[in-house]
């Protein structure tokens, strides 16, 4: 009788570890499926947007290009603005990291790294400009900024 029982129990346990499996694989089949159509529908609205945008560069693209055939040969196009001729005039900072990067925020590292410093205590000298002024503000309790 006793083994009768753990036969029985055997059984139920083995009917109930199929059914847990079944159940898992079913899960996972429709788990997959839906992983997939989300990628399909994902991708298939990215392509026309892609298309889309690269249709419109052309279209932009192209009227430039026939305008420059049309013009004469002989005129000139417009002058870039003229870079300063001497290092004497473009106004410059002197920055010094005086505070470790490590363990900033990645935006802060990304600050220090625009403006060339690699280690502590390391000077450079960047070009006054609005950009850097920016970078500068951003990461200021890290610096020692002085006017060359």
């Amino acid at each position: 009788m006793a083994d009768e029982k753990k036969a029985d129990k055997a059984k139920v346990v083995k009917k109930a570890a199929v059914k847990k499996a079944a159940v898992k694989k079913a899960a996972s089949a429709k788990a997959a499926p839906k992983k997939a159509a989300v990628k399909k529908a994902a991708s298939a609205k990215a392509a026309p947007k892609k298309a889309a945008v690269k249709k419109a560069a052309t279209a932009k693209a192209a009227p430039k290009k026939s305008a420059a055939k049309s013009a004469a040969p002989t005129e000139t196009a417009p002058k870039k603005a003229a870079a300063p001729k001497s290092d004497s005039a473009v106004k410059r900072l002197s920055i010094t990291l005086v505070r470790s990067k490590h363990g900033r925020l990645a935006s802060h590292k990304a600050c220090v790294a625009g403006l060339g410093l690699r280690r502590m205590h390391q000077t450079v000298q960047v070009i006054d400009t609005p950009e850097n002024r920016g970078m500068i503000h951003r990461i200021h309790y890290m610096l020692n900024v002085e006017d060359v």
